[in-house]
């Protein structure tokens, strides 16, 4: 492995450097300062991909031939196959450097859940869409916010022999530097687009009586809480500039868990304030966000919103239903005992919301690896319900189409046996000429329909906002 550390003050620079190359990806903590936006990560040039397309695992487009007497679900094969794969280049973490050193990045597809699960009556993704895909990268530029300082990091794989691969270290480390030390490429001021068509599958009429069936089904005693979520669409210009857009979303609106993919026909564009799920140390920790409110000019009615927030019945009635479900998910693949809530309905602030966050941790089991950890928790129960599948039955039924990459996971699995997931909120997918997002909300009991539309369309609007403005 070769290290080449650098003052880097602005990771952004080094992604429009970067970005040229092929399936660039970006883990961006865009929020900094909070705690939680410590660290980004960019990589391109992967020297493999591991997708799940339908019941079909391709490494490198050659598809993986499952066992026909494999007694296992078809999302639980692949993620092992997944996890054989990231085995082959195990290494250990060096001390001292931001904590993904090399590995896979990519996204999870919500529809990943029918895999795991056999939910068979949830609409398949979008095509084009896979239900997973991992780049793997044998090189990454991880960067400390904090202290300002960047690590390029080449590891040499896929070459197994020692000789052979401290020299790929050596000649990749030099074509990363090369770039990184080079000019930037101009990039034009992205400019949004006022005549976009938005086009959701359910509007105000459907969405209100999708929430008031909801209720009903908790009523009879399917579930105690499930996400309704809008999916809305439009058709983009020729030439769109999904990096502008990205660019546009960024200063925006702020996030400790974005990011930016480019899968090539493909890009993914997320601001998503929650994680899903970390491993590291052995150590997990899930973040689930329930219940939101918008924030003001005014800082003292700014304050009361989130004081209001924080004494919601409704909302804190949500947030724990979700966190008994990940304690119960945890529970499946870390230590007895070791599963605990440190942090119970706490308030966060970003720039355009309030949320109500709780923190759930655990020590995993001797055997269980991060990617078992992400089967454990996947779908997020705050994007699903409770019960989990009933309440994924249910968001089948009413949404009626896919949420693809919207309320998946984005994120990592690091050679080292790490790894960290966003959940993909405040996320938007450009495939086929086309943009795709999507807003909802939990509802309970206690929701009233009309306030979780209204919801919806304010966790949706920075980003229809970013589409449609210049900036």
């Amino acid at each position: 492995m070769i290290v080449i550390p650098f003052d880097c003050s602005d990771p952004m620079i080094l992604a429009g450097r970067l970005r040229p190359l092929s399936r660039f990806a970006f883990l961006d903590s865009a929020l900094a300062g909070t705690g939680l936006g410590n660290h980004a990560f960019l990589a391109a040039d992967p020297f493999a991909t591991f997708r799940v397309i339908g019941e079909r695992a391709f490494w490198n487009d050659e598809e993986i031939a499952a066992h026909p007497d494999d007694p296992r679900s078809p999302g639980r094969w692949a993620l092992a196959e997944l996890d054989r794969r990231l085995t082959l280049y195990r290494q250990e973490p060096v001390a001292g450097l931001p904590p993904f050193q090399g590995g896979a990045i990519g996204h999870v597809a919500y529809e990943f859940g029918r895999l795991l699960e056999r939910l068979p009556s949830t609409p398949p993704p979008t095509e084009g869409i896979a239900e997973l895909e991992m780049h793997f990268y044998d090189v990454v530029v991880a960067c400390d916010l904090a202290a300002g300082r960047a690590f390029l990091i080449s590891t040499g794989w896929p070459e197994l022999e020692p000789n052979k691969r401290e020299m790929r270290a050596k000649a990749r480390a030099e074509q990363f530097i090369a770039m990184i030390e080079g000019t930037s490429p101009i990039e034009k001021p992205f400019t949004g687009r006022d005549d976009l068509a938005f086009k959701a599958n359910l509007d105000r009429l459907r969405y209100e009586t999708a929430v008031a069936r909801t209720r009903d089904y908790i009523l009879a005693g399917d579930i105690f809480q499930a996400n309704i979520t809008r999916r809305i669409e439009t058709e983009l210009p020729a030439g769109f500039d999904a990096w502008g857009y990205y660019r546009a979303l960024r200063a925006a609106n702020p996030a400790p868990f974005a990011a930016f993919l480019d899968h090539g026909k493909t890009q993914i564009v997320s601001s998503s304030p929650e994680r899903l799920i970390e491993v590291r140390d052995r150590r997990v920790e899930a973040r689930p966000i329930k219940g939101t409110t918008s924030r003001v000019a005014d800082p003292t009615e700014d304050v009361a919103r989130a004081a209001a927030l924080a004494a919601s019945e409704k909302d804190r009635a949500e947030n724990v239903m979700i966190v008994d479900l990940l304690r119960s998910d945890l529970s499946a693949v870390c230590k007895p005992h070791t599963v605990k809530v440190p942090s119970l309905c706490g308030v966060e602030t970003y720039a355009s919301l309030h949320h109500l966050v709780s923190v759930v941790t655990g020590e995993l089991q001797d055997g269980c690896t991060a990617v078992d950890a992400l089967a454990a928790v996947f779908p997020g129960g705050s994007i699903t319900g409770a019960p989990k599948i009933r309440a994924m039955e249910i968001i089948a039924e009413l949404e009626t189409v896919p949420r693809d990459v919207y309320c998946g996971a984005i994120g990592y699995f690091g050679f080292d046996g790490s790894a960290d997931f966003n959940i993909a909120i405040r996320t938007a997918t450009f495939a086929g000429g086309r943009a795709s997002l999507g807003a909802g909300g939990g509802i309970t009991l206690l929701s009233d329909p009309a306030a979780e539309f209204d919801e919806a369309e304010l966790k949706a609007k920075r980003l229809i906002d970013a589409l449609g403005s210049p900036t």
